[in-house]
């Protein structure tokens, strides 16, 4: 229980600067109502698919918040909405660290992708000169730069397993994911509001940010919550476990996500594009 309030009091101190950068912004009312609506489509997609299709769209949906409103409101929006479902899903230990986890998906997501300029109120370009209808087809080399970081980061983590391997048996668990977050991390710091909003670009992202931030965390998270129920306790081979036993959710996760946001990204992006040109809230 002790390990339980000590997690939760940090994810509580991780999670607010984020809605106080939020706040600081003073948004308008008409800001919040898209928020507000988004969030509740968001929460209605998830039970939906959950009763029927097991399709993860809520991750889908919170990439394109991040990327169509920006980060600040990709993280409020990816809270608020785990938040609410769960209320339908089931509250739990686990409801303070799925909020976090797809608030920082959503926030990466708007750091990420090159904010979409608009030419009208009926088209939308993604930092190009160049119709939205083009961006089907695009060139694998846009996200090289994050792809190669994970890469590099996933081979540092290789290398500290020959160096110091602990107690560890194998370098598949804990040190991949370490790895890719960290090279995930420094590819987005890389190609900050750069990466082109296109099928294939969206798809990759939301694969890699999926199976490395939400498999990363939530595995964190079923550690931390197993002591209080009498399981496996805190160490670095419990974390290996659960990353390897962890990894085929993960998988169908991030797949489902990445083939949900393959299919509704574009035509969501400009749907919030035209409603922010028409309100009057669309930035520069």
């Amino acid at each position: 229980m002790r390990y339980m309030l000590i997690s939760f009091f940090i994810l509580f101190m991780a999670m607010l600067p984020f809605f106080s950068l939020y706040e600081r912004r003073k948004p308008r009312a008409r800001e919040v109502v898209i928020i507000a609506m988004y969030t509740a489509i968001t929460v209605s997609a998830q039970i939906f698919f959950r009763m029927t299709v097991p399709i993860q769209i809520m991750t889908a949906l919170v990439i394109i918040a991040g990327i169509s409103l920006g980060p600040e409101a990709g993280f409020l929006i990816g809270a608020l909405s785990r938040f609410v479902a769960n209320f339908y899903m089931g509250q739990g230990p686990w409801t303070p660290w799925q909020m976090a986890t797809y608030g920082f998906v959503g926030f990466f997501a708007g750091l990420a992708f090159n904010k979409a300029e608009v030419v009208n109120k009926f088209e939308a370009i993604s930092g190009e000169r160049e119709e939205i209808e083009s961006l089907k087809s695009r060139d694998f080399t846009v996200i090289m730069g994050p792809v190669i970081t994970i890469a590099l980061g996933v081979v540092l983590a290789y290398v500290s397993y020959l160096i110091y391997p602990w107690n560890d048996e194998t370098f598949w668990g804990w040190r991949v994911y370490a790895g890719g977050l960290l090279g995930l991390i420094a590819g987005v710091a890389v190609q900050r509001k750069k990466l082109p909003i296109d099928y294939i670009t969206l798809t990759v992202f939301t694969f890699f940010v999926t199976i490395i931030v939400y498999g990363g965390v939530m595995n964190i998270a079923a550690m931390m919550t197993m002591p209080a129920a009498g399981g496996m306790p805190i160490s670095f081979k419990t974390l290996r476990l659960l990353y390897v036993s962890g990894l085929p959710y993960d998988f169908y996760h991030a797949s489902t996500a990445a083939f949900s946001i393959f299919v509704i990204g574009h035509p969501m992006i400009k749907k919030i594009e035209r409603i922010k040109v028409k309100y009057g809230i669309y930035r520069r």
